[in-house]
């Protein structure tokens, strides 16, 4: 059950933030203050992928407080650390980001601890 849990939070956090990217790279830079926040907040309801984003980060959060119930912090945390090496992979391809060697380096360092806890 914990790699079941672990998998759903794997993708929904990725789709999540790669969906959020997408929408608000789109979007150009909003201001915080309070008028910025209503237009944030009209930005949401009207763009699908960034409500799509918020939903895969509701689905990730209750997927995560399930793990923790069945699987020790120790567990949980550094292995949905695979979230990094995804979106990573995907920043480069699909969102067209240039990842240079050192964040791939890191990404591989990421995903070799990744691997040392499926053991």
């Amino acid at each position: 059950m914990k790699w079941l849990l672990l998998s759903i939070i794997v993708c929904a956090t990725v789709l999540s933030d790669l969906l959020q990217s997408y929408e608000m790279k789109r979007s150009g830079e909003q201001s915080v203050n309070a008028r910025g926040l209503g237009r944030l907040l009209r930005m949401i309801v009207s763009r699908r992928y960034l409500f799509l984003a918020i939903v895969c980060m509701a689905v990730s959060f209750f997927a995560f407080m399930a793990l923790v119930q069945t699987a020790p912090l120790s567990f949980a945390v550094p292995a949905s650390a695979a979230t990094f090496v995804l979106e990573t992979v995907l920043a480069k391809f699909v969102l067209k980001e240039a990842v240079g060697k050192r964040r791939a380096a890191g990404a591989l360092l990421v995903l070799g601890g990744v691997l040392l806890l499926a053991h």
